[in-house]
């Protein structure tokens, strides 16, 4: 209608921070899949640090990271991020699929047990359930 070729849209669904409004988070992560349905063609892309604004700045990366491979699979063409998080930056060049590979499961609908995770990989499942909000966000999530 107004002459931009669909493979010239970019969407930017923002999401606003997990502390303030945990039904936006997730209202991001479903607005990214329905993307490739209206415009095949079309790119995403998100402000993944927004997730994790006014939370204590050593979860901030957990939550970054993880957002950031949830929206991914959810068909996430790209992300504006932190390129100082050498965590978030193995991430995006494909590293750690031992993590992606869980946090995909999750997302898949796959029952984990967190009794047979590692200390490392307990913490992504609990930052996804609270991404999901599954439970509830508190800054000591991770402690419970």
């Amino acid at each position: 209608e107004y002459g931009i070729a669909e493979e010239d849209i970019w969407f930017d669904p923002i999401v606003l921070p997990i502390n303030v409004q945990l039904q936006q988070v997730q209202a991001c992560f479903e607005f990214t899949e329905q993307i490739p349905y209206m415009a095949p063609s079309g790119k995403s892309t998100c402000g993944v640090s927004n997730v994790s604004n006014g939370s204590p700045n050593h979860l901030r990366p957990i939550l970054n990271q993880t957002y950031m491979i949830m929206l991914q699979k959810q068909g996430m063409y790209s992300c504006i991020m932190d390129p100082l998080d050498e965590g978030m930056m193995e991430f995006a060049r494909g590293g750690r699929q031992d993590i992606v590979n869980l946090i995909y499961r999750m997302l898949d609908g796959e029952e984990v047990n967190p009794d047979d995770l590692s200390e490392e990989e307990l913490k992504y499942y609990k930052t996804v359930r609270v991404l999901r909000g599954d439970i509830l966000y508190s800054d000591s999530w991770l402690e419970v």
